[in-house]
């Protein structure tokens, strides 16, 4: 069930944006949520908090049906995090994740059609904004889940790969600060994978990826402009490669 408290916070926060920002309908149908949550997995290490903005985004997504009805993630660079909602909307799992080695929110021109070796590491970034995505071909390793077909960004679980780069131990240290070694692409453990992000985008979904330098106005502009208008009028917070 829910045994991390920022699970607990990120449930319970969801539920009451979507109350607060919801017409009847929607509300009734996540009141009924609220009285049977699902469990989730839940990989985050302990005492590592999930970020208000994270929240407050997923409770947006959900009570403005941003996504119609499809499931989605929001990936937290700064924390390395992944959180994973049903189109229901309720949160079916959350963990950490490794993303782009170079700290950024732009997408190369041209660089779906490079070798990883050939991308030059300034360029080695995990995308920002809202992506329509779902599993399709690629030329190197079989059927995986784009994020973003056009930057070749997809989620796949990590692997050993080069040694040298430590993957697997850096995704299961207790903090997000080494987080940043990919060449663009999203990686989880196999666990989490199988369990949570295969099963949720099986037909599709959308991701939603926080900026490292952008702002959340020019990343998400209705849902930074939602949020302004709930703090103004007195809701604030409480209202790729597959081998990257």
């Amino acid at each position: 069930m829910y045994r991390h408290p920022a699970i607990r916070a990120v449930h319970g926060g969801v539920l009451a944006m979507a109350l607060t920002c919801a017409g009847s309908g929607v509300a009734q149908a996540h009141e009924d949520a609220g009285a049977q949550p699902a469990a989730a997995v839940d990989q985050l290490p302990q005492g590592q908090e999930v970020s208000e903005t994270v929240i407050e985004l997923a409770g947006w997504v959900v009570a403005s049906r941003d996504t119609e009805g499809y499931p989605f993630a929001i990936m937290d660079k700064a924390a390395a995090q992944i959180l994973v909602f049903g189109g229901d909307g309720r949160l079916r799992g959350a963990a950490p994740a490794l993303f782009g080695s170079a700290v950024g929110d732009h997408i190369a021109p041209g660089i779906a059609g490079l070798a990883l070796r050939e991308i030059p590491g300034r360029d080695r970034t995990t995308p920002a904004g809202r992506f329509v995505g779902g599993y399709g071909p690629s030329l190197d390793a079989g059927r995986v889940l784009w994020v973003d077909y056009d930057s070749a960004v997809s989620i796949h679980p990590t692997a050993t790969g080069v040694p040298a780069e430590r993957r697997p131990e850096r995704l299961a240290s207790p903090t997000p600060d080494d987080n940043r070694v990919t060449h663009g692409c999203i990686n989880v453990s196999p666990e989490f994978y199988e369990q949570v992000v295969r099963q949720a985008f099986e037909r599709g979904g959308v991701f939603y990826i926080l900026p490292d330098k952008e702002s959340l106005a020019k990343t998400f502009p209705e849902f930074a402009h939602s949020r302004t208008a709930a703090q103004r009028g007195g809701g604030g917070k409480d209202a790729g490669r597959a081998s990257h």
